[in-house]
């Protein structure tokens, strides 16, 4: 099995703990190891063959983090460029190196997942099936709500009695009552961007389904230096893999998982995922509290913050900015962060 950790983002949902130039999966969200750090030893458990790509202003983060991988495991995205040029770019390095029927996964550095075991099992079964079946597999997540915020995968059959499903269709981020539907019919899964295949099932299904993507595929594999694959890098279009490659294939498989995935993509997440004490809170840093319930604080500087009589909000400080927020409006730092940042990324 090779394994490709995406280690992209523009660093706005959890602004300003994350920013353009410090994102997501560099933070430490739980414990004294980054998103990073933690993806890379769950990949360590499956593999001996890992790669990270991370755009190029972020990689000397990745290396400080990331010692023991070798340099030349890390590819350097010259530009933010999506998914799908992401995903190129790596199979055109593994290309290089490895047999084309070795499972590849591809998954993302910034993901949060304590329930390792079920994890890995889930990975293990979706590799085996790529090559069986010699088809893309995708992970997708038992739902556990009705959850309005991800993308869903329908499934239908079994394939070949296995415990993996032919995908029927996929489903764009529901409202709450569609979403419910799907909760209560049992026949979807969150779709949290998981995807395996054999490095010529991955040809294969490009060719086909993606030809502007093969053309590009074709350059990069036919750049003669780096140089040359930077250009031709740059002057792709900035596009997700799902909608360029994924949502055009017409007879992928899914392994349902049930372990517990979080994509921390708010301060509300972040304050599920951390311990609270007994007044719901979850505070670190230089911080006063009084008659603080269900909130979540972190000061990442020297200067005393107080908090006095409030519920359910985030407050963060750190050098690049403070924010205050109602955790039910966590989801919309992402616009106040862009336009801080300067940024429509």
């Amino acid at each position: 099995m090779i394994i490709v950790i995406i280690a992209g983002g523009s660093g706005t949902r959890l602004w300003p703990l994350s920013t353009n130039n410090y994102p997501k999966h560099l933070l430490k969200i739980t414990d004294k190891n980054s998103l990073l750090q933690n993806t890379y030893d769950r990949a360590s458990r499956l593999a001996s063959d890992i790669y990270v790509i991370s755009e190029a202003s972020h990689i000397e983060h990745v290396y400080q983090q990331l010692p023991e991988l070798p340099r030349q495991n890390i590819i350097v995205e010259p530009g933010r460029r999506g998914t799908a040029s992401c995903i190129i770019a790596a199979l055109a390095k593994i290309k290089q190196h490895h047999d084309d029927q070795e499972p590849v996964v591809f998954m993302h550095a910034d993901h949060h997942i304590r329930d390792i075991f079920s994890f890995t099992e889930s990975l293990v079964l979706a590799a085996e099936s790529s090559q069986i079946h010699q088809k893309i597999v995708l992970l997708g997540l038992v739902p556990t709500r009705a959850e309005t915020g991800f993308g869903y995968i329908q499934r239908g059959d079994y394939a070949n009695g296995d415990h993996v499903f032919d995908v029927v269709n996929f489903k764009e981020k529901p409202d709450k009552s569609t979403a419910q539907s799907y909760l209560d019919s049992g026949n979807y899964l969150w779709n949290m961007g998981y995807f395996v295949a054999p490095l010529a099932v991955f040809e294969q299904r490009i060719k086909t389904h993606a030809p502007h993507l093969w053309e590009n595929y074709q350059k990069l594999l036919a750049a003669e230096h780096q140089e040359a694959h930077d250009q031709h890098y740059l002057l792709f279009p900035n596009e997700p893999i799902d909608t360029a490659l994924i949502e055009q294939v017409p007879d992928l498989l899914v392994v349902p998982g049930s372990f517990d995935w979080m994509d921390v993509g708010s301060y509300k997440d972040m304050h599920e995922v951390n311990e609270v004490n007994d007044s719901g809170n979850t505070v670190s840093g230089n911080v006063l509290t009084e008659k603080l319930t269900n909130s979540f604080v972190r000061n990442e500087t020297d200067t005393p913050v107080g908090v006095i009589g409030l519920d359910n909000v985030a407050v963060v400080v750190t050098a690049d900015g403070i924010l205050v927020t109602n955790k039910s409006h966590s989801q919309e730092v992402g616009t106040i962060a862009k336009k801080i940042q300067g940024s429509d990324s």
